[in-house]
């Protein structure tokens, strides 16, 4: 996902997209281990977006303190 789409989501959104993608990450590896991972690419996208979703829950929260 794109940095603008998660924008544009409430804080709610974003705890429920991070827990997805927290649980796709763990079958993606489960898959890599018993040799049934079709992309192994698809592993460093998920990375990513679980990054960006940490990124912008945690820009919010220093926002609320101010």
């Amino acid at each position: 996902m794109k940095m603008l789409e998660l924008r544009e989501l409430t804080n709610s959104e974003l705890q429920q997209k991070l827990h997805e993608m927290t649980e796709e990450l763990f079958n993606l590896r489960f898959q890599k281990a018993t040799n049934r991972l079709e992309n192994p690419a698809r592993i460093k996208f998920v990375k990513r977006d679980i990054a960006r979703i940490k990124t912008l829950l945690t820009e919010r929260q220093k926002e609320q303190q101010k």
